[in-house]
């Protein structure tokens, strides 16, 4: 062990899901290391604790296993667990979510187990593209902590016909005067097929859109969009190839997506989510209840609710309104389509005396604005779908103090070998 190296106790996974030591008094960030491990390191003062890279294990858990990827131990920013024996992942994941809620009161509140979805199910994808200064284009996830492209070569979260698109795509890209320097492709897999995102640097020109159509007509892609811009908000996307229709199924109801719509991230993990929400419903509401679903997409949970009411589905994004609307009156489903940016325009007390019980399934950021008003008013019943436990602590502790209770709390790891855990909550005054 050199001089600059020092040994460090590794005592708990932090939130990002790297391994947490003590060195000088302050928290150490050691990536890839587990709890109660024994490291050697070097260590890197850092704002906000020190960072440390491991140079060697010097006593391993018994729950280190093999990782399934190349790409993991070279930093691919797709997982970060992918060292920790599952069945440990999945106790950490229910930690996590009975500890948040714990941190706002509800310190007996009854967590199942965590629902755990299968490896290679990944149906969407964010995949990230930088012209190299060869001219060749390297796709794939950043590294972890890094505005470096790890080009993938391999994959186990990605579905394989998701994944089957990345060898064709770089060479696709390779050929795109629109990519200059940096873009990204957003995948989604629908019940149609592979539907494709392309985000450039530059303006898809002629040429651009004829390659576009043949890779779409070769890999058997119904829909090709593109937009400028190299991230989600720089620009409208518009279709550039087109041979047939888009369609994903939601709970019996089918829904034209619009591109890169927002999916949950696995078949499974959808499921899940959905029987937790439904299972979550009280079994005392009015014959013919009125349901409120916030922050509702494209109708993921909207359509299962519909079985058991009149819902009101509420979305910011006017191109999901459009997509959940329009496939609600083909299904003559009841479901009322709203398009409301519930950060500026959360719904109010006075609204919510119309409805029942309310839904919401809000961003990474979660719903203060939202459940303040929640507060305020009078409704009796929350399902709070969470993917973000810090965020999920900060909003219950609102509910809390407002007299709500927890009736039932589901883990849910749909991402696989991440330190993200998924969250479905059932509050009750």
């Amino acid at each position: 062990m050199s001089a600059a190296t020092t040994l460090l106790a590794v005592t708990r996974l932090g939130a990002a899901g790297d391994g947490i030591a003590l060195h000088d008094g302050t928290p150490c960030y050691v990536p890839q290391a587990l709890p109660g491990e024994m490291v050697a390191a070097r260590v890197t003062p850092a704002r906000n604790g020190a960072r440390a890279e491991v140079e060697a294990i010097v006593t391993a858990s018994p729950e280190r296993v093999e990782p399934p990827c190349r790409h993991f131990l070279q930093g691919c920013g797709g997982c970060t667990l992918q060292h920790w024996d599952l069945a440990a992942q999945s106790r950490w994941k229910r930690e996590r979510l009975a500890q948040a809620l714990a941190q706002a009161g509800f310190r007996d509140a009854p967590v199942a187990e965590t629902v755990v979805t299968p490896p290679d199910s990944r149906r969407r994808a964010d995949l990230a593209l930088r012209r190299r200064p060869d001219g060749s284009v390297a796709v794939g996830f950043h590294a972890r902590g890094s505005a470096e492209i790890l080009d993938l070569r391999e994959c186990h979260i990605l579905r394989p016909v998701l994944f089957a698109l990345v060898a064709p795509l770089r060479a696709l890209a390779r050929r795109l005067t629109a990519l200059a320097r940096e873009g990204s492709a957003v995948l989604n897999l629908l019940d149609s097929g592979p539907d494709l995102l392309l985000r450039t640097d530059r303006p898809l020109d002629a040429t651009g859109r004829r390659l576009l159509a043949a890779f779409a007509q070769q890999m058997g892609l119904p829909r090709i969009a593109w937009a400028e811009g190299s991230k989600p908000g720089d620009g409208p996307a518009e279709t550039a190839a087109q041979d047939a229709p888009v369609r994903l199924d939601l709970s019996g109801v089918t829904v034209a997506p619009p591109p890169g719509a927002f999916l949950q991230a696995s078949r499974e993990g959808e499921a899940a989510i959905v029987a937790a929400v439904m299972a979550a419903l009280p079994a005392k509401l009015p014959v013919r209840p009125r349901l409120l679903d916030l922050y509702a997409g494209i109708g993921t949970l909207s359509f299962p609710l519909s079985a058991r009411g009149r819902v009101t589905a509420m979305e910011g994004s006017a191109e999901a309104v459009a997509a959940l609307d329009a496939a609600a009156r083909q299904a003559v489903a009841r479901v009322e389509a709203v398009k409301r940016d519930l950060v500026r325009q959360p719904v109010l007390p006075a609204e919510m005396k119309a409805y029942d019980l309310m839904v919401l399934d809000p961003p990474y950021a979660g719903a203060a604005e939202q459940v303040a008003q929640i507060a305020r008013g009078t409704l009796r019943h929350v399902v709070y779908v969470s993917c973000n436990p810090a965020a999920l602590a900060r909003d219950a502790a609102v509910l809390k103090d407002a007299g709500f209770g927890v009736t039932a709390a589901t883990p849910i790891d749909q991402f696989r070998w991440s330190a993200h855990v998924e969250s479905v909550v059932a509050f009750a005054r």
